[in-house]
């Protein structure tokens, strides 16, 4: 199959694809500075909670191979003191990018720890950026292989579940919501990965997505990596998940918390996560939270599919997990292109961005993310394995598979 890409990096240059063209112009943006990563990062030009860990790190594997290409070399690569000196304010600037997204701040803390390892061990200057070029580049590349594997661990899980209330295993059903496929990451996904996967094994009936509003991931970018995979979807409005649910008359069958249609379809829900607190409790894009409750009310599972890197141990619940309040006035814009189409010099779509409410609004209140609590999720899976709730247990002990 042929897969989209948020990240090309080579020895000396670092791209992105810009996401808020997207799905009608692919243009990709270099990344010359720890500056334009966080910019980057900031604007949603790249987002997803692994893909921005991803470019961050190779934001500073970018900056170290140049400085040490340099003739004479920074100041800062005189000494293991000056270098720490150097490094650890960019670390603490990239992880104001996103504070919601934990892979960020596990990345910036995994190349701190690196850092101070290095310097322990006694290392020179020019080691010591070696050390953390090499474990830059090991937290990106390391992304694709975690999500095939939290992929198959969720698609086998649903599969046997499935099988064991009776059914065959196939012709599941999946909603998701916002983008969580190669996009939102270095490559697979994480709940896309595991619609994916299904869809792989001709376990899949259709992938449903939600357009999830105001930035519209679900309507540009779910909707543009299904069609590129060539897997059966449809989009429903943010509105729709209700309706969804109740006119496929889905009823609930046994105590495992499935659900399934009278036309033998199998309805699943899968998400993925910027943070998983130690409870269970998951902190995903806004709207999440919404259809979890919907999905409770119908008797559906409700899944995160979300790398290791995500759970939060040090967080007890959601309560404690920071949500970032982005600008009032992303809520007010929509971006696409124009319709009917029109077309530049160059034969690509003229695109726009218009105002859909009245200019100046008073009041406007626009989270990124909300929490849904660990009673409302079925499972949680990472690429260590999926966790379920004990019997009457309303939260989750994730030490099995963290």
């Amino acid at each position: 199959m042929t897969r989209l890409t948020s990240i090309r990096f080579t020895e000396n240059k670092l791209e992105i694809v810009n996401q808020l063209l997207l799905p009608h112009t692919t243009e990709f943006v270099e990344i010359n500075s720890i500056e334009q990563a966080h910019d980057a990062i900031k604007s949603m030009k790249i987002r997803g909670a692994p893909a921005i860990a991803s470019l961050a790190s190779l934001a500073l594997v970018l900056h170290l191979s140049r400085s040490l290409d340099l003739s004479p070399v920074p100041e800062y690569l005189i000494s293991p003191t000056a270098l720490e000196s150097h490094i650890k304010p960019i670390l603490d600037f990239l992880y104001t990018a996103r504070p919601t997204a934990v892979n960020l701040g596990a990345a910036t803390r995994r190349l701190s720890k690196t850092l101070q390892s290095s310097i322990a061990a006694g290392s020179n200057a020019r080691t010591i950026a070696d050390d953390l070029i090499r474990e830059g580049r090991l937290i990106a590349d390391e992304d694709e292989n975690r999500n095939k594997e939290m992929s198959k661990w969720g698609g086998d899980w649903l599969i046997e579940e499935s099988k064991r209330c009776g059914k065959t295993g196939g012709g599941l059903n999946v909603l998701t919501v916002c983008n969580t496929g190669s996009l939102a990451t270095s490559g697979y996904g994480t709940a896309l990965g595991l619609i994916t996967y299904l869809h792989e094994n001709y376990k899949l009936g259709k992938a449903y997505y939600t357009q999830t509003a105001p930035y519209h991931q679900g309507s540009r970018l779910t909707a543009l990596e299904l069609q590129t995979l060539q897997i059966p979807s449809v989009m429903i409005c943010d509105t729709m998940v209700g309706s969804l649910f109740q006119n496929h008359k889905i009823h609930a069958v046994g105590k495992e918390f499935f659900a399934w249609s009278q036309t033998k379809l199998t309805f699943v829900e899968a998400v993925g996560a910027d943070r998983v607190a130690k409870n269970g409790d998951t902190a995903n894009k806004i709207g999440t939270y919404n259809a979890a409750v919907l999905a409770a009310r119908h008797k559906i599972p409700f899944i995160v599919v979300a790398p290791v890197s995500t759970v939060d141990l040090d967080i007890a619940d959601g309560s404690s997990i920071p949500i970032e309040y982005r600008p009032p006035l992303e809520a007010c814009l929509v971006r696409g292109a124009l319709y009917p189409p029109s077309f530049d010099s160059q034969g690509n779509k003229e695109l726009a961005q218009v105002m859909i409410t009245p200019s100046d609004l008073d009041g406007i209140y626009n989270p990124s993310f909300d929490v849904t609590p660990a009673e409302l999720i079925s499972a949680i899976v990472t690429e260590k394995g999926v966790a379920v709730k004990k019997d009457g247990e309303t939260v989750f002990d994730l030490s099995g598979i963290v």
